[in-house]
């Protein structure tokens, strides 16, 4: 119910974007490039989706009558149903980038073996069996047209589609099938007729299924359980002679609050490669709404107990123990304390070629409670920890991993010696480091999904920290078996065989 109310809410966001804002100029969190590599290997793998697809099409009944002169027949009815195609072979099919237009496909030479039943009804004659089609000559073009619609889904649409086939061979079988053969070339040419009218028709329609479960992609993504991601489409895709753009939305919400952050992405540019398949652009906006996004649903806000710090100190450091003696030295405690970590503002994200880190502004308090007592600050005071950021792609997330640069503490406003607030930034810093990091980095182990389509993973992959974003390079490859997570609206959900989509929304 709570995931329905989300998706009824960000619906309404977004078409008040649209009415309020429609010249406002949007740039894009991500960028991501399809190359004519991809183009290239998609023929490739391709092949095995389309063989199945093909195989398991119900092709429609041909239907027709012809006069059989050499029989002196003037009227003999024919159907052929339960139409299979046994097998296939398309030898010459590419894919080409068309400027500004869209993806051209082309297909030429290509054969078929096709089973089917036949009817054969006259007025002097009925008879029934089986049949053997063989289709040579096959020619397909045409131009996919990708665009999206208002809700920044992506569409297609074929345009400028010509298809045929060029030569058709029919074999009868049955008790009178040696008396059929013989005319069965008379034949060949209104069944090449009534295919021929019928392969734009069909070809289209298969697009506009797939289009339609494209519309119903998952655009907004729950990433945990205080933020989500919208991915959507902010315009229809950039097309070159040599690429593909999609710019992408990249933008993170808290989960109760879909409003934009107080600060808008500004423009980057790929640049221009063309070695890998896939180049996506991660721009430092995608991290800056991330953090804006984390801070205001209170994401950064930490509680650590005197066991949790146990748990994760003594597993990570050895000078634990003197760590609490020196606490207990300067303090004199005997009773369990409380670490509390709370962010003072969004996390300041900065990505310089080959450097990204992270600057955490927060206060960190000490906190106690003697038994039958209330609890009691020991210290409280403001610090900012610098931390680097590693990054590496596992599966088909990017996953982030923190390690702290150093650790500024801010003189509180007591009367303590700034000797003893020395000592505690250095045991603080290493609560940090062995404590609080740990966690986080468990909790960044999740990582961003990165955009990739139905059965794909990444391989050959390569970051690059540049000048406001990062930039993945990756090849592709199609895996079949592969075992994606399960999502809303997911690409997993897509059925390319009967048109029909098998989404179920989250319960």
């Amino acid at each position: 119910m709570h995931t329905e109310m989300v998706q009824v809410l960000w619906g309404c966001f977004l078409l008040w974007n649209l009415n309020i804002a429609p010249s406002q100029t949007i740039y894009p969190g991500i960028k991501a490039r399809i190359t004519q590599r991809t183009l290239d290997y998609g023929i490739q793998a391709g092949m095995e989706t389309i063989e199945q697809m093909i195989m398991e099409k119900s092709i429609p009944d041909l239907k027709g009558s012809e006069s059989l002169e050499f029989l002196k027949v003037d009227y003999v009815g024919y159907n052929f149903s339960t139409i299979k195609i046994k097998a296939f072979s398309f030898p010459n099919t590419s894919l080409a980038f068309v400027p500004g237009v869209g993806i051209k496909v082309l297909t030429n030479h290509g054969t078929a073996n096709i089973s089917t039943h036949w009817e054969v009804k006259s007025p002097l004659f009925q008879d029934a069996g089986g049949a053997d089609l063989f289709l040579s000559g096959a020619f397909f073009t045409g131009i996919l047209i990708l665009s999206r619609n208002d809700f920044g889904h992506p569409t297609l649409k074929l345009q400028d589609c010509h298809a045929q086939v060029s030569h058709a061979h029919v074999s009868f079988s049955g008790e009178l099938s040696v008396l059929y053969n013989p005319f069965a070339e008379p034949m060949e040419k209104p069944i090449l007729k009534n295919l021929n009218e019928m392969l734009c028709p069909m070809i289209t329609n298969e697009v506009e299924a797939l289009s339609a479960n494209l519309s119903m992609l998952e655009v907004l993504t729950k990433i945990n359980n205080h933020t989500l991601l919208d991915y959507s489409l902010i315009n229809s895709p950039e097309i070159t002679e040599n690429y593909m753009d999609l710019n992408l939305k990249g933008t993170f919400y808290p989960l109760e609050n879909l409003t934009d952050p107080p600060f808008s992405p500004v423009p980057f540019t790929l640049p221009e490669r063309s070695d890998s398949m896939l180049y996506v652009g991660i721009s430092d906006y995608f991290f800056k709404s991330a953090s804006f996004a984390h801070f205001t649903a209170g994401a950064f806000n930490v509680t650590l107990s005197t066991k949790e710090i146990s748990n994760h100190l003594v597993q990570n450091s050895q000078g634990f123990g003197n760590m609490l003696s020196r606490i207990a030295e300067i303090y004199i405690l005997s009773q369990p304390f409380m670490v509390q970590i709370m962010a003072t503002e969004p996390p300041v994200i900065n990505l310089q070629p080959g450097n990204f880190t992270l600057d955490i502004p927060a206060s960190i308090m000490v906190l106690t409670q003697p038994k039958n007592s209330t609890v009691e600050t020991i210290v409280s005071m403001d610090f900012v920890a610098s931390t680097s950021v590693g990054l590496v792609i596992l599966g088909q997330r990017l996953v982030c991993s923190l390690s702290l640069n150093r650790f500024r503490l801010s003189l509180p406003e007591s009367n303590r010696s700034s000797i003893e607030v020395l000592r505690f930034e250095n045991i603080l810093s290493s609560i940090l480091h062995f404590g609080v990091l740990p966690l986080v980095n468990a909790k960044l182990q999740r990582g961003f999904p990165l955009p990739n389509p139905y059965k794909i993973s990444f391989v050959n992959s390569d970051i690059e920290v540049l000048e406001g974003f990062l930039l993945i390079s990756s090849d592709l490859k199609y895996e079949p078996n592969l075992k994606q997570e399960p999502r809303i609206h997911s690409w997993e959900a897509l059925n390319l065989i009967n048109g029909h989509w098998s989404g179920k929304p989250a319960p």
